[in-house]
């Protein structure tokens, strides 16, 4: 039985990793990232980010990018937590 890569989860579809790793990657390729989202994937930039918050909430995607995912994991928490703070009118 052939061992699977570690670098390549079973359970992740082609088009998640896809996305993460162009997450990852993708202010190396200069340009607006919308546009790169649009000309790469053929998605808005509202979908391509519903994907993402997606996938990084995969176990599957945890162990393919264990970095990224929890960095994108304390951004939207971070995130999550100064939009909290602003509508109940605490300081952030």
């Amino acid at each position: 039985m052939d061992a699977i890569p570690p670098d390549r989860s079973p359970e992740l579809d082609e088009r998640t990793r896809a996305i993460l790793d162009f997450e990852r990657s993708w202010w190396q390729g200069g340009g607006a990232k919308e546009r790169l989202i649009r000309e790469r994937f053929g998605l808005s930039g509202t979908r391509y980010h519903q994907l993402l918050v997606r996938a990084i909430d995969q176990p599957e995607a945890l162990a393919y990018d264990p970095m990224l995912v929890r960095r994108l994991r304390r951004l939207r928490e971070t995130r999550r937590r100064t939009r909290v703070a602003r509508r109940l009118g605490l300081p952030s």
